[in-house]
């Protein structure tokens, strides 16, 4: 089980959500030696695959939209898992709502979107792609409110995503 320091969590609590749950996916990805893979993702539980699977979302879209997490390689992380699925059980129904979307642009441009890309050419996915750009739009409005809400899940589940010492 993965550690987690009461005093950063009370601290980072203090902060914000944001904060609060960076504690958790900050003590997974070191767990990880910084680099999820196959060699290693047995050491995450589901509960903490959905985190940090939602951090990597929250971060890769918030600074570059879906065609930056999708090249950035979190595509299949994302939308091959039951990430969707498992934020909604968490109460963000709207942020699963736009991942069961994105998933079907990823799902019928897998190929394209996931290939090797020069700067000019990744840069022109984004016209390419101009169906993320809605999704994206719905994202920014309700980031704020999602992530409270699953931020008030961890809390009120804490013993999965980490044991609090």
């Amino acid at each position: 089980m993965i550690k987690i320091s009461n005093t950063n969590l009370q601290q980072a609590g203090a902060i914000g959500v944001n904060e609060f749950l960076q504690v958790f996916t900050d003590a997974y990805l070191e767990a990880l030696g910084g680099n999820l893979n196959a060699e290693n993702m047995h050491l995450l539980n589901g509960h903490q695959h959905t985190l940090l699977a939602f951090h990597f979302l929250r971060e890769e879209v918030m600074y570059g939209g879906f065609v930056q997490l999708i090249q950035n390689g979190y595509g299949s992380y994302i939308f091959d898992n039951p990430t969707a699925k498992a934020l909604k059980q968490m109460g963000a129904s709207d942020l699963a709502k736009i991942i069961y979307k994105a998933k079907e642009i990823y799902d019928f441009n897998r190929e394209e979107l996931e290939r090797e890309t020069t700067e000019e050419e990744f840069t022109a996915m984004y016209v390419d792609f101009e169906q993320f750009d809605e999704l994206e739009e719905r994202f920014f409005e309700i980031e704020e409110e999602q992530t409270a809400i699953i931020a008030r899940y961890v809390d009120d589940n804490i013993a999965e995503f980490g044991e609090i010492k």
